[in-house]
C-alpha cells in the first residue's frame, strides 16, 4: 500500500470518528475541513494509482460526506430552475 492510499484510509477513519462525536453545528465545520483535505488526497491517489482507484476513493469519500453533496445538488437545481 502506498502513501496516498494510506492517507485516504486515514482520512476515512478520521471522518468516521468525527461523525461519532456530538456536534452543535451538525458537523458542518468538520465536513468543510474534510472536503478541503480530501480533494487533494483523491487527486494524489488518482495520480499514483490510476483513475479507477481514484474513482473508488472518490466514491468512498462521497458516501461518507453525502449530505454536503445532497445540499450542493439541491442548490444547483434551484439555481438552474430560475
Amino acid at each position: 500500500m502506498n502513501t496516498s492510499l494510506l492517507l485516504a484510509a486515514l482520512w476515512a477513519i478520521v471522518a468516521t470518528v468525527v461523525a461519532l462525536i456530538p456536534s452543535r453545528d451538525r458537523h458542518w465545520r468538520a465536513a468543510y475541513v474534510l472536503i478541503t483535505v480530501g480533494i487533494p488526497i483523491v487527486g494524489w491517489v488518482t495520480y499514483q494509482n490510476g483513475p479507477w482507484i481514484g474513482l473508488i476513493v472518490l466514491g468512498a469519500g462521497a458516501s461518507i460526506l453525502r449530505w454536503p453533496l445532497i445540499r450542493l445538488w439541491h442548490w444547483l437545481k434551484r439555481k438552474t430552475a430560475n
